[in-house]
């Protein structure tokens, strides 16, 4: 049996030259170890996804031609599949094939060209790829057959997915019939809430079904809103996993009889989410939401040059999340927790977010905003008297205004210090209605919880305190307290408003976001609906009633919001983040 090598490495798309020299570095690795084959991911030289990049600058495709050259000359005495985008060199068709190149001895023997292509949720390959309409040949080393597939090319097995199969052909089944001992899946998949135990359990059926070794490859990194696992395996030809590589880090793994480590994954990552029915009972997808989010930080931040964070600390749920995940993912000594209390802002309030800095270990400030409200305040009068506004009960004026202050100085503070940068804190519930301030709470150069609801976020706070090496970090009191942004009074009780009072429960409004992700319900739907929430907590029909519409209206308005979102990760099943739905601002749902 040959010994291969599996290397899940990190690319940056476009970044030729580093591409080639990590793949090159991983070539001479494995041909010191001794090693027959080592395999990369999906369009490694390339890097993913790469937008348009490669097709406004022609350039960066000739020099990945040049590189693949490169890598091919250092193949002498092994054989490498590198994922690269290959031109069609045709007018009617797409610019490129996405391709697997199979590299022996200085040249290239074999090119497999990926058959189905993703156009749904984050993918776009329709864009820019063609599909091939050719199954590819397998390649022979030292007597062992091997096929290889190219991703999605492994998603249609029609035994498996049954009436949810997509594509009128089955690659896998087509590269059978030239009876491989192995096949190979050279992959880019990005983690999402739920896909881990999808794709375990596609791969062993697989391999199970046609009694064939099966070895999947997959790209590590995180690239504009996508957190990519890594998590290559191997399973034997009973469908019995016998390798894996680890969870959100680059990694090398040689084999010589297709067994070794089986590294654990997040807890819960491996385990069934019913995808027919809303709860909200997270810990299944706690652990990997968190070492998601923690590890998007840590590449944007490496990736692009930063080193440092600066976030507003309110002494709420949002805030504290974001400060705990900077602080394992950057350091503590990297993050500046900002309290910027208003007049109304609650001791209690102050307190929880300087006893979160205490206990983190951050650095902390308090920056009150009382003596620079007023003075805006009044030229904002002055204003006022000249442009002649529409004053309506509900204004919302002076709200935005301490939101937008506070996002001012946050952006002050990182300008003046080197590779440092402001976090936004807005999490998906509020993003789905906007409440949330545009250039306020929203503003930020990253937002590591856009995709978590606030419900999960609850529970994920709780999961934080129990789960990390320091136990309660988060005070208690946020995690039993209203949120809120303690923006206004309510004349009725002389106390802040929570945003439940303004919108409606988060458990009613994040089980209406679920049925809309994942089952497209419309208002009747949704008011036929027997809510969660509602087993709990008797509502009336009226109240029902108004918080789907309020839910709709608000939502409506809310979709310039979306658009102005900093990056993020994504991290559910479905989301309205841009790189996967895609809502023109124009538009009416009604």
């Amino acid at each position: 049996m040959n010994k291969i090598a599996l290397a899940q490495i990190n690319p940056i798309a476009g970044n030729i030259k580093f591409n080639s020299q990590k793949i090159i570095d991983c070539i001479k690795d494995a041909k010191q170890n001794g090693a027959d084959m080592i395999i990369f991911p999906e369009l490694a030289l390339m890097g993913y996804p790469f937008g348009d990049i490669f097709i406004r600058h022609k350039s960066i495709i000739t020099r990945q031609l040049k590189a693949l050259e490169e890598i091919t000359a250092q193949t002498s005495g092994i054989t490498a599949l590198v994922g690269f985008a290959e031109p069609t060199c045709d007018a009617d068709k797409k610019p490129f094939y996405n391709s697997v190149a199979v590299m022996q001895n200085g040249k290239i023997i074999n090119i497999a060209r990926k058959r189905l292509l993703p156009n749904y949720s984050e993918f776009n390959d329709y864009r820019y790829f063609e599909p091939s309409k050719e199954t590819p040949k397998i390649f022979e080393l030292n007597g062992e057959k091997y096929g290889i597939l190219v991703c999605e090319d492994s998603f249609n097995d029609k035994s498996f997915f049954k009436d949810d199969a997509i594509y009128s052909i089955d690659p896998v089944e087509e590269l059978m019939r030239q009876n491989p001992d192995t096949l190979i899946n050279c992959s880019c998949s990005p983690s999402r809430c739920a896909k881990e135990f999808i794709k375990n359990s596609l791969f062993s059926s697989i391999a199970k079904k046609y009694g064939v070794n099966y070895i999947y490859v997959n790209q590590v990194g995180y690239a504009d809103n996508l957190s990519f696992d890594g998590t290559s395996r191997i399973y034997d030809k009973s469908g019995k996993l016998v390798l894996r590589a680890k969870t959100f880090e680059e990694d090398f793994v040689i084999t010589s009889d297709l067994n070794g480590e089986i590294n654990t994954l997040p807890t819960g990552m491996d385990k069934e989410i019913k995808p027919e029915e809303f709860s909200t009972e997270y810990k299944n997808d706690l652990d990997r939401t968190y070492k998601s989010i923690m590890f998007g930080i840590k590449e944007y931040f490496r990736k692009n040059g930063f080193k440092k964070a600066v976030l507003g600390l309110s002494g709420g749920l949002d805030s504290s999340i974001c400060a705990v995940l900077l602080a394992d993912a950057l350091g503590k000594d990297n993050i500046w927790g900002i309290s910027m209390p208003s007049r109304i802002t609650s001791k209690e309030s102050k307190d929880d977010a300087k006893i979160l800095a205490e206990n983190l270990g951050i650095n902390f400030l308090e920056i009150p905003l009382a003596d620079a409200i007023d003075p805006l305040k009044n030229m904002l009068n002055s204003a006022f008297k000249i442009i002649k506004t529409d004053k309506y009960e509900k204004s919302t004026t002076i709200e935005n205004l301490q939101a937008r202050l506070r996002a001012t100085l946050l952006w002050s503070i990182s300008n003046e210090h080197k590779q440092m940068l402001p976090i936004a804190t807005s999490d998906k519930s509020e993003a789905y209605i906007g409440y949330a301030t545009v250039n306020g709470d929203m503003s930020g150069g990253f937002a590591p919880i856009a995709d978590v609801t606030k419900t999960k976020l609850f529970a994920l706070g709780r999961f934080l305190n129990e789960n990390r090496a320091q136990k309660n970090a988060i005070p208690q009191a946020v995690l039993e307290k209203p949120p809120g942004a303690e923006l206004k009074i309510n004349p009725k009780t002389g106390k802040t408003i929570c945003a439940e009072e303004e919108n409606m429960p988060y458990e009613f409004l994040d089980e209406i976001i679920w049925f809309v992700e994942n089952k497209g319900y419309g208002f009747e739907d949704l008011l036929n609906h027997n809510f969660y929430y509602e087993k709990n907590h008797p509502i009336t029909l009226e109240e029902k009633t108004e918080w789907i519409n309020k839910f709709f209206r608000k939502s409506q308005f809310a979709v310039y919001k979306w658009h102005i979102l900093p990056p993020s990760v994504v991290i559910d099943m479905h989301s309205i983040n841009s790189v996967e739905y895609r809502q023109p601002i124009i538009s009416c749902i009604n």
